[in-house]
């Protein structure tokens, strides 16, 4: 059987792809019953437990060897479960600890079996490399570093050597579970005594933006650990000219790894791992800035007189919060243009995600981006300590500068969709206005903005974008004086109406061809006439007086003699 590839493509699809340990464990038990159900190795009845054992006389199916498999599964899921309790229950521990031993006998035991003559040599390496894999997990939590070293470095050599002698293919699976275990290989020989390991540690996790698993607490703790040491030797801290000094210990080991930090983002292999440790990195900045900000709120007349005391000049302990802000607000800034760099390439490649079918980015998303950019760099104006200093507002309006301009040049690209020509050519106008400003300022200044975009790339882009705008002005025109014909068919009229027009219609020869309007519209008609009656205002109509006074005259005697027959 293929070991890892059964275990890895069971944690994938039942649960670990999103760390829920406890859904894959309830997997394993229900495989394990269906395999004691099909291979009638059932233990007892729901009265009575009778413990079987698989042995190498019965080792007829491999699924015997996959019931092994999946008891030790089931313990170690249950493990990384009670792991993930543990941080809020700590006796959770003894219970992780029961579990993980409980795996390493599984495992034991499947090793065992696969030592048959039955099994092929490939499975025995697999199962040695799990036993070995399993025996270093329980050993790295006992804290048993050697040991625990020992067994991972078993278990890498074994999955090296079966990835060297298959395919590539089938190699991918070998070599990323050599890529998971090696932080803890370098981390239990930091502990040993190797000091050179923190490094490579601190890289493996700046490199993949956090790592995951059983290391991931233990790395956190080790680094802060690493930093709180440097940081006892670090007192103060300069910017612009000014020394300030650093008594919060959270503020110094983030300073400390700030370098780290800005390294591993530059050297990012990809977008989604840069965008990562950008925000990784703005946390562990509004972190430290809460810090500082807990000491600020002491007595405000006691900074009030430190203003006094410094002629005008902020505290240090504001000055300190003003630095961590530009940090922030520098590094949001760099996350934006980092994006948006991104996403100008998508933008250049906009037709073959058309083909894909995948959303397309639009120059609106760019100047949403911007925006925000231009907001960081007006907060970077207003910071305490930095009102009169010249050189920094000079930087930050050059900056800003830039900025706009590239604002300006999407907005009109927006603009150029929508086939809003002029509105589009005055903006490219005020992109190179504010192109050559920044070119004849920014003598002094080169230094700082070298990082920012090449305003000179963006006015070459303009000038060309200029004249492919004017000659689609002229063509639209064109295009609208030619088809003032064709529109007329565009109107609804049938084929009966427009006799004394020609143009060319496609749909006169489709199966949904208007000829006429059917059913026909209604038509006014002329209504039946009214008769007036005028002659009977001069008709003399008889007199009824005589009838009229004879009905009056007959009652209740009147009534009786019509009863007996008589009559008047």
């Amino acid at each position: 059987i293929a070991v890892l590839q059964i275990v890895k493509e069971s944690q994938q699809q039942h649960g670990l792809r999103h760390g829920d340990f406890q859904r894959y464990r309830g997997y394993c038990s229900r495989r394990l019953r269906r395999l004691r159900k099909t291979l009638n190795f059932k233990m007892g009845n729901r009265h009575k437990f009778t413990g079987k054992k698989v042995t190498e006389e019965i080792l007829s199916d491999n699924r015997y060897l996959l019931l092994i498999l999946m008891d030790a599964e089931r313990a170690w899921s249950y493990a990384m479960q009670l792991k993930q309790e543990a941080n809020t229950e700590p006796r959770k521990r003894f219970h992780l600890l029961s579990r993980l031993r409980k795996a390493v006998k599984h495992a034991e035991e499947l090793e065992r079996l696969c030592e048959s003559n039955r099994v092929d040599a490939k499975t025995k390496l697999e199962a040695q490399a799990y036993m070995a894999y399993l025996t270093g997990m329980l050993r790295f939590e006992h804290q048993e570093w050697k040991a625990a070293m020992e067994a991972f470095n078993k278990c890498k050599t074994i999955y090296e050597k079966l990835a060297n002698a298959f395919t590539e293919e089938q190699a991918v699976l070998y070599n990323q579970r050599v890529e998971e275990i090696s932080p803890n290989i370098r981390y239990c020989a930091y502990n040993i005594g190797d000091q050179s390991a923190i490094s490579e540690l601190m890289q493996m996790r700046l490199r993949s933006g956090g790592t995951e698993g059983l290391l991931a607490e233990k790395l956190e703790a080790l680094i802060t650990q690493t930093r709180a040491k440097q940081a006892a030797t670090m007192s103060e801290v300069e910017w612009r000219g000014r020394t300030v000094p650093v008594k919060i210990d959270k503020v110094r080991i983030f300073l400390l790894g700030l370098a780290d930090n800005e390294a591993a983002i530059a050297q990012a292999e990809n977008e989604e791992t840069k965008e990562r440790l950008f925000e990784s990195l703005l946390s562990e900045c509004r972190d430290a800035i809460q810090a500082v900000r807990e000491d600020l709120k002491p007595d405000q007349k006691q900074r009030e007189h430190s203003l006094e005391m410094d002629s005008g000049k902020v505290s240090n302990i504001q000055y300190l919060h003003s630095y961590l802000t530009y940090i922030k607000l520098s590094t949001a800034i760099k996350r934006n243009e980092s994006m948006a760099k991104s996403l100008q390439k998508a933008l250049l490649q906009q037709q073959r995600s058309e083909e894909d079918g995948k959303r397309t980015p639009r120059p609106q998303d760019l100047i949403r981006l911007y925006d925000i950019i231009l907001q960081n760099l007006v907060e970077l104006t207003q910071l305490p300590g930095l009102e009169e200093d010249k050189n920094f507002q000079k930087e930050i309006g050059l900056k800003t500068l830039v900025y706009k301009a590239y604002r300006c040049f999407f907005i009109a690209q927006s603009y150029v969709l929508v086939k809003k020509w002029s509105e589009a050519l005055v903006l490219y106008e005020r992109v190179l206005k504010y192109a050559s400003e920044v070119q004849s300022e920014a003598g002094a200044y080169k230094n700082s903005l070298k990082e920012l975009p090449d305003v000179q790339d963006l006015i070459t882009q303009v000038n060309a974008e200029k004249y492919s705008l004017q000659a689609a002005a002229i063509l639209d025109a064109n295009d609208t004086h030619e088809t003032e014909s064709p529109s007329q068919v565009k109107d609804g009229k049938p084929l009966s109406e427009r006799f004394e027009t020609f143009c060319l219609d496609p749909s006169l020869v489709s199966k949904q061809v208007s000829l006429v309007h059917f059913p026909p519209g209604f038509q006014p008609i002329p209504c039946k006439p009214l008769f007036f009656d005028l002659a009977l205002n001069h008709v003399a109509f008889p007199p009824l007086e005589d009838k009229v006074e004879q009905k009056a005259k007959s009652g209740l005697t009147g009534y009786i003699k019509g009863i007996f027959g008589f009559k008047s």
